[in-house]
C-alpha cells in the first residue's frame, strides 16, 4: 500500500501543487495539509481520496505557490495620504518638527502594509485545483499498480519456492518408516533375554507411524498454496483475505515440523519457514 504522486496545475499567477504519499494501515487514516483558500473543500478533497484509496496512512498536501512580485503586499495608498495629512497638521498645532524621513515613519503606520483584501475561491479555480487533486491521486494509483505486480510476482516466487521443498520432503519420509522400525528392532535386540510379540510391534509400529504421518498436513498446505494464488487472481481488495490464508499455511508448515523427526526433513521445514516469512511481512503491502 506503499504509494506517491504528485501533481501541478498552472492557474493565472498561481502553481496550484497536490501530493499525496501512502503508507502501510489496515484501514484508511488520512491526514491532510490544505492551503487555507481551498479549505472549505475539504470534504471534497477527502471524499476524491477516499473513492480511490481504501486502505493506507494516507497524508495529503494542496498548497499554491505565486509570482513572488505579483503576491508582494500592497501599500494602502490612500490610509498613507491619510496619515501624511494627519501627522502634517499634528506637527503644525503643536509646534513640533515634522519626520525627517516621511517614508520611513508612514510604512510604519498601522495597517499601512496590511493586506485589505481577502481571496475567494472560485469556481474556476477550484475546478482547476481539482484537477491537480485528481492528477495527484491517479498517480498514486499507478504506483500501488506497479507495486502491486512486483508483488505479485514475489508471492508467486515464494508459493513455487515452499511447493518445491514440500516435495522435497517426501523421499525422507517414505524412508523414515522403516528407519523407525529398524531402530526399534535394533534397540529390542540388544537387550539380552527379552521376547517380545512381533505383531504386537507390528501393531505399536503401525500406531507410531500413523502419530507421525504429515500426509494431511501436506494435502492441507498444498491446498493452501493453490487457494493463496486462486485469491491473488482475484484482484482488488483480498490483502487480509491473503493474510488469514498465509496464517494457515503456517500452522500446517509448523505440524509438519513437529512431526519431522529426521535433521532433512527439519531443515527443509526450516526453508519453508523462510519463504512463508517473506510473504508474511509482504503480505501487509497487498489491499
Amino acid at each position: 500500500m506503499t504509494g506517491y504522486g504528485k501533481a501541478v496545475v498552472v492557474y493565472k499567477d498561481k502553481k496550484i501543487n497536490a501530493e499525496i504519499k501512502s503508507l502501510n494501515s489496515k484501514q484508511l487514516d488520512l491526514q491532510t495539509r490544505i492551503a487555507p483558500i481551498y479549505r472549505e473543500k475539504e470534504m471534497a478533497i477527502r471524499q476524491l481520496i477516499a473513492q480511490s484509496v481504501e486502505r493506507g496512512k494516507v497524508d495529503f498536501s494542496l498548497w499554491v505557490e505565486k509570482d513572488t512580485v505579483v503576491d508582494a503586499t500592497p501599500i494602502n495608498t490612500s490610509l498613507v495620504a491619510n496619515y501624511y495629512q494627519q501627522l502634517k497638521g499634528i506637527a503644525a498645532n503643536l509646534n513640533i518638527p515634522e519626520p525627517a524621513d516621511w517614508l520611513s515613519t508612514l510604512t510604519r503606520m498601522p495597517d499601512v502594509l496590511a493586506r485589505t483584501e481577502q481571496e475567494v475561491l472560485s469556481e474556476e479555480e477550484w475546478n482547476e485545483a481539482r484537477k491537480a487533486v485528481e492528477a495527484a491521486i491517479a498517480a498514486l494509483v499507478d504506483f500501488r499498480k506497479q507495486e502491486g505486480a512486483a508483488l505479485e510476482k514475489k508471492f508467486n516466487e515464494k508459493v513455487d519456492n515452499i511447493e518445491r521443498l514440500l516435495a522435497e520432503i517426501e523421499p525422507y519420509e517414505k524412508s523414515r518408516v522403516e528407519k523407525i522400525r529398524q531402530r526399534i528392532v535394533d534397540g529390542l535386540q540388544q537387550i539380552p533375554g527379552v521376547d517380545y510379540d512381533k505383531n504386537r510391534l507390528e501393531q505399536e509400529l503401525i500406531y507410531y507411524i500413523e502419530k507421525l504421518d504429515i500426509s494431511e498436513e501436506k494435502q492441507r498446505l498444498t491446498n493452501h498454496l493453490k487457494y493463496f494464488r486462486e485469491t491473488m487472481r482475484e484482484g482488488h481488495g483480498q490483502g487480509k483475505k491473503l493474510g488469514f490464508i498465509a496464517q494457515e499455511m503456517g500452522r500446517e508448515i509448523n505440524t509438519t515440523g513437529s512431526k519431522s523427526n529426521q535433521a532433512e526433513m527439519q531443515n527443509i521445514v526450516v526453508q519453508m519457514k523462510d519463504e512463508l516469512e517473506q510473504i508474511k511481512e509482504q503480505v501487509l503491502n497487498a489491499l
